[in-house]
């Protein structure tokens, strides 16, 4: 499967509990330098909010 590097307009990101738990943050434990394009890691106190969007 092909990454998007450009999500298209009025996709929804919306996940279950589980979804993210068994398809982010259990590969994001098990292999740490692995980027995802869909999710982004952010800290939230080094941004505004109004530039969180933008992102």
């Amino acid at each position: 499967m092909e990454s998007l590097t450009h999500i298209p307009p009025g996709y929804r990101f919306h996940p279950t509990d589980e979804e993210l738990v068994d398809y982010y943050l259990k590969k994001k434990v098990a292999f740490p330098g692995m980027q995802v394009d869909v999710i982004k890691d952010v800290d939230l106190y080094k941004i505004e909010p109004w530039d969180i969007q933008g992102m």
